[in-house]
C-alpha cells in the first residue's frame, strides 16, 4: 500500500491546523462554548477544522471527511479523512501544552494513516500501516514491560468511565505501579506511549475521532492498541480503548480488568 501521497497530505493538514491554533494558545480573549455533551470548544477547535476541510475538499473530494466540529461527509472512494482539530480543549483552555491535533485516514474503515501533532511544542508523531513511527523525523520504539506491577498507567480522567468501566480500571490500576499512575493528558500520552515513557492506557468512552489516528502511531512504534476485550480497533468499535507499548502484557491488563 503506497500512501506517499496521503503522508504529504497528512503533514499539510497538520501544518494548516497549526497555523490556526498556534496565535490563539493562551491568549487572554479565548472563550468556549458548551457543545451538547457538555464538552468545551473554541473558536481555535473550528478555525483549525474549517482549514483542514478545505485542503481536503479542493484535493479529494471523492473522500469521506469526519470531523469532531462538523460531523461526516461521505465520500464514494472507501477512504475516510478523520479529524479532531484540538484533542484536549480543556488543555489548551487551561494553557497546557499536551492537547493535540489528531488525523486519520481510514481504508474500509480501518486505520492506516495517523498524526499526533501538538503544535505549541512542534512536536509530531505519524505512523503508517507497515511502516516505523516518526517523531519529528526520526523513527520511535516504545519500551519493553516484563512485569505488569512495574507498569506505568494513564487515562485522561477517572470522570470519563461509568461505574463499572471505573471497576474495571481500578482493577488494573491496583496490579500497575499505581504510585506513578498518569492523569491527563488526552492523545499525548499516546504519543509519550509510542516514544516509550508510558507503559499501558486505559480509557472509555472515546469517538472515532479520538482514537482513529492513535493506531498507527502506537502500533508503529512496536506497541498494540485494542478495545476491552482485546479486539482491533476500526470504526464501529465501542470507545473503550487500550494501548500497551509492549503486547506482551495484553494478556495481563485483559486478566487483570476482568478481576481474574
Amino acid at each position: 500500500m503506497n500512501l506517499s501521497a496521503d503522508i504529504a497530505l497528512a503533514h499539510r493538514l497538520a501544518d494548516a491546523a497549526r497555523a490556526e491554533i498556534t496565535p490563539l494558545f493562551r491568549c487572554a480573549d479565548i472563550t468556549s462554548e458548551a457543545k451538547d455533551d457538555a464538552s468545551p470548544v473554541t473558536i481555535a477547535d473550528r478555525n483549525a477544522e474549517e482549514a483542514m476541510r478545505r485542503i481536503l475538499k479542493a484535493e479529494l473530494p471523492q473522500d469521506g471527511v469526519h470531523g469532531e466540529e462538523f460531523g461526516v461527509e461521505v465520500g464514494r472512494s472507501g477512504r475516510q479523512w478523520v479529524l479532531d482539530p484540538i484533542d484536549g480543549t480543556t488543555a489548551f483552555l487551561a494553557g497546557r501544552p499536551i492537547f493535540g491535533t489528531l488525523i486519520a485516514l481510514l481504508i474500509e474503515g480501518f486505520p492506516v494513516l495517523g498524526i499526533i501533532d501538538q503544535p505549541i511544542l512542534g512536536e509530531r508523531w505519524l505512523g503508517v500501516t507497515g511502516e516505523a513511527t516518526i517523531f519529528n523525523g526520526e523513527p520511535i520504539q516504545t519500551r519493553r514491560c516484563r512485569e505488569l506491577s512495574k507498569a506505568m498507567l494513564a487515562t485522561t480522567g477517572p470522570q470519563y468511565f461509568t461505574d463499572a468501566q471505573g471497576e474495571q480500571f481500578m482493577l488494573l490500576a491496583s496490579k500497575t505501579d499505581h504510585k506513578r499512575m498518569v492523569m491527563g493528558g488526552d492523545c499525548y500520552n499516546y504519543g509519550c506511549l509510542a516514544s516509550g515513557q508510558i507503559d499501558v492506557i486505559a480509557e472509555a468512552g472515546l469517538k472515532l475521532h479520538d482514537y482513529a489516528a492513535l493506531v498507527p502511531v502506537v502500533e508503529g512504534a512496536g506497541g498494540t492498541m485494542c478495545d476491552w476485550q482485546g479486539e482491533p480497533l476500526h470504526a464501529g468499535s465501542s470507545g473503550e480503548v487500550l494501548a500497551m507499548g509492549d503486547p506482551a502484557r495484553l494478556e495481563d491488563v485483559l486478566e487483570a480488568m476482568s478481576g481474574s
